[in-house]
């Protein structure tokens, strides 16, 4: 089985649409709908997520980006949290197919440590690699309410995340803790300067996950530019689409084929 990659939109610009960890492509839905007139997207289901779980794929950064890059056209390719990771690591790898790059919330080391004071508290993020194996259902709920904080309505926004979670199926077990093992351990930091793609760092001020400090600093690093959206957190795209396809503008623009 294939990765599940669904093309949406109609519009001159590709852009390729990677979820975060346990969510699938379903859940950028509004994203998609703001874009759809500029944009043909090409929305991802990572390996064992949604409609991807059976593909046997590691979820793994650098498997990943070739194989989505095999599936598209060259394209502009925007990463949501995780999803981040892999579209930063695609365009570094896979520059021809890379033709600009969007970390919205995301950033190129996850936990924090002496060298990286705006990253997550690896304590948290490794509890949930150790509770995943005993309550697998209430993990997940945990890390949606920690995607749901900082919210102008994280109420609204938990729900919305709730009720999408699982709608193509249950993620699989065994890319969850990859997952985890991804956001534990890689760090991009120092591949930054050599990004030569139009990029651009798009923070949710209110964002209880990634630092908005942490994006601005790698925007610094790669020249490229950063914005941030008042009163949302962490899934600016539930409550904030038209906003985040604002600050896209200047990223679609720059597309050349």
């Amino acid at each position: 089985m294939s990765l599940h990659i669904e093309k949406l939109g109609s519009g001159p610009v590709p852009l390729v649409l990677l979820h975060g960890w346990a969510m699938h492509g379903g859940v950028v839905a509004p994203l998609v709908d703001a874009l759809a007139d500029r944009c043909t997207l090409h929305v991802v289901d990572l390996p064992g997520h949604g409609w991807s779980r059976g593909c046997g794929l590691p979820l793994e950064p650098s498997a990943c980006a070739a194989a989505i890059a095999a599936a598209t056209p060259p394209a502009i390719w925007l990463g949501w949290s995780l999803g981040g990771l892999i579209a930063l690591t695609a365009a570094l790898e896979q520059p021809q197919q890379v033709r600009g790059l969007a970390m919205l919330c995301a950033t190129p080391r996850f936990v924090r440590d002496d060298s990286w004071p705006w990253g997550s508290d690896a304590t948290l993020v490794h509890q949930l690699a150790l509770d995943l194996e005993t309550d697998y259902h209430a993990t997940i709920d945990r890390f949606l309410s920690l995607e749901a904080m900082g919210s102008a309505d994280p109420r609204a926004a938990l729900r919305h995340l709730r009720d999408i979670a699982f709608a193509r199926g249950e993620p699989d077990l065994r890319v969850l803790q990859e997952g985890i093992r991804i956001l534990e351990t890689n760090d991009l930091r120092m591949q930054l300067p050599s990004l030569r793609q139009p990029n651009a760092w798009i923070a949710g001020r209110r964002d209880r996950l990634v630092h908005p400090q942490a994006m601005e600093w790698s925007a610094q690093q790669s020249r490229g530019y950063y914005m941030q959206i008042e009163h949302a957190g962490h899934a600016p795209f539930v409550a904030h689409a038209g906003a985040v396809a604002q600050t896209l503008q200047p990223l679609l623009d720059s597309f050349h084929e």
